[in-house]
C-alpha cells in the first residue's frame, strides 16, 4: 500500500498502543506459567501474533477475552522427544525468533525457525557460539534454522553489544532447568533496560534472577512461574512519534504512558527536551536505538547540528535503518551524512517533501509520515502496510488527528 499525504499539522488526544516488549515477555511467561494467567490491553501487532503463535506451538493454549488474552501455560513442562522438532514461524519478529531458541531447547530439546524479510539474516552468533561450546547442533540453510540438543544449568557468557534480545531469551529459559545458572555479558551491556523489563516480569511470575554488578551478569535460580493478571501499559517506543509531530508543531496530549516505566525507550523525554535547544547536541543511543528514526525527525528541523551515537545495532533491524533513516531524510529534503555507528543530521529550516520508500520498516513508515507534518508539499510514502508490523492502528489514529492520508 502506497500512501500521500498532504502536509498538516496534527491536533487532539492519542493513546498508544500497548507496549510490544512488554507484551512478548508476558505472553512467553503466561504460556510457561503453571496455570492460566490474563493478560489485558494487548494489540494484536503482527510481532505480538508471532508470539503467540509459537508459543501455540511450544504447547501453551490461548484465547482472545474482552479486553484481552488468557493463556493456559505448559508449567514449564519439558516434553518428550519424538524425533521430529517443532516448527516456529516467527514472522517478521526478532524478539520472537530470539525468546525462543532457548526456550525450545529447554521444551523439546531445539526446533526448526523460519521467517520472512530480513530476519533470517539478522546475527544469532551468541547463541551459536554458546551451542558450540555445549554440543548443541545448530544449522542454517535457505532461511531455516535448525537447533538440536538440550541447555544444562551453569555459567553462560556472551556478549552484550550485540543485542540484549539473546539474554532475555536465556533468561526466560534457564529457570525452568533443575540447577541455578549464570548468564554473564563480556562487554557492557546495552539496551540494559531491556533485561531490566525482563526481571520485572519474572519476578512477578514468582521467577528470581538477580543482577550482579560484581559479575557483570544475572543469577538465575530453578523455579515454576506463577500464573499472573496483569495489564500492559502504553508502548512508549511507539509514542515516541508523537512526540517527534509534537517537536514539528503538532498540538497533542497523549494519553495512557507511565511516567516510571521499565521501557528504555522513555527516554523520548529527555531526548526531546535536549532536541528543542539551539546548536550542536550528542544523543548515545546505545540503551535506546529504537528511538532513532523518531528523533531524527525532530533533528531534521531544529537549529543546530544532531550527531547520534553507538546505533551500529540498527543496522541489522527491520531494514539497515542507520541507511534507510539518511534516505528517508534526504528524499523530503533533510540533510544527513550516515556514519559507522550513527548519524549526523544537520537542522534546515524547511522540508519540501518528496516520495520515501518505506523499506518494509513500520518505523521508518511512521517517522516518514511525521516529518510530512511539517513538509512544504506531500510526502508519499511507499509500503505504507509496513506499520501492521507493531501499531496496526497507526493510520486510523494519524487522520484522527487530522492527517490527510490518501491511499494511492
Amino acid at each position: 500500500m502506497d500512501v500521500k499525504i498532504t502536509p498538516r499539522r496534527l491536533s487532539g488526544v492519542v493513546t498508544p498502543p500497548p507496549s510490544k516488549s512488554l507484551a512478548h515477555r508476558y505472553v512467553i511467561a503466561a504460556a510457561l506459567a503453571a496455570g492460566t494467567s490474563v493478560i489485558k490491553n494487548v494489540s494484536f501487532s503482527e510481532d505480538v501474533e508471532a508470539t503467540l503463535r509459537c508459543m501455540e506451538t511450544l504447547g501453551a493454549r490461548w484465547e482472545a477475552a474482552e479486553d484481552g488474552l488468557r493463556i493456559a501455560g505448559i508449567g514449564g513442562q519439558r516434553r518428550p522427544f519424538g524425533g521430529n522438532l517443532p516448527r516456529f514461524d516467527c514472522g517478521e519478529s526478532g524478539s520472537t525468533l530470539r525468546f525462543l531458541i532457548p526456550l525450545a531447547l529447554t521444551v523439546d530439546q531445539g526446533g526448526i525457525f523460519t521467517g520472512r524479510g530480513r530476519l533470517m539474516e539478522r546475527p544469532q552468533q551468541p547463541y551459536f557460539d554458546l551451542f558450540d561450546q555445549r554440543g548443541i547442533s545448530h544449522t542454517q540453510e535457505d532461511g531455516v534454522l535448525t537447533v538440536r540438543g538440550s541447555l544444562s544449568p551453569g555459567e553462560y557468557r556472551l556478549r552484550g553489544d550485540v543485542s540484549s534480545q539473546f539474554f532475555t531469551g536465556l533468561l526466560l529459559a534457564l529457570p525452568l532447568l533443575e540447577g541455578p545458572s549464570v548468564v554473564i555479558s563480556t562487554t557492557k551491556l546495552e539496551s540494559a533496560s531491556y533485561t531490566a523489563m525482563t526481571m520485572g516480569v519474572l519476578e512477578r511470575c514468582g521467577v528470581r534472577v538477580r543482577w550482579s554488578p560484581a559479575l557483570n551478569g544475572f543469577g538465575v535460580e530453578p523455579g515454576i512461574y506463577s500464573p499472573f493478571e496483569e495489564t500492559v501499559e502504553a508502548d512508549w517506543s511507539q509514542a515516541a512519534f508523537w512526540y517527534a509531530a509534537i517537536a514539528l508543531g503538532s498540538n497533542l496530549r497523549l494519553r495512557g504512558l507511565k511516567g516510571q516505566s521499565p521501557q528504555g525507550d522513555a527516554a523520548v523525554v529527555t531526548h526531546s527536551k535536549k532536541l528543542s535547544l539551539t546548536g550542536e547536541v550528542k544523543i548515545d543511543l546505545s540503551d535506546c536505538p529504537d528511538l532513532l528514526p523518531p528523533l531524527a525527525v525532530m533533528a531534521a528541523v531544529r537549529r543546530g547540528t544532531t550527531h547520534f551515537t553507538h546505533a551500529a545495532r540498527l543496522r541489522l533491524k527491520e531494514s539497515d535503518r542507520l541507511e534507510t533513516v539518511s534516505r528517508m531524510l534526504k528524499a523530503i529534503g533533510g540533510a544527513v551524512t550516515e556514519e559507522e555507528d550513527g548519524l549526523t543530521v544537520y537542522g534546515v529550516s524547511t522540508l519540501p517533501g518528496g516520495t520515501v520508500d518505506g523499506a518494509n520498516d513500520h518505523r521508518i513508515v511512521m517517522a516518514a509520515a511525521v516529518a510530512a507534518t511539517r513538509c512544504q508539499g506531500p510526502v508519499t510514502i511507499r509500503g505504507a502496510e509496513a506499520v501492521k508490523k507493531s501499531y496496526p492502528h497507526f493510520w486510523r489514529d494519524y487522520e484522527n488527528l487530522g492527517g490527510a492520508v490518501h491511499v494511492l
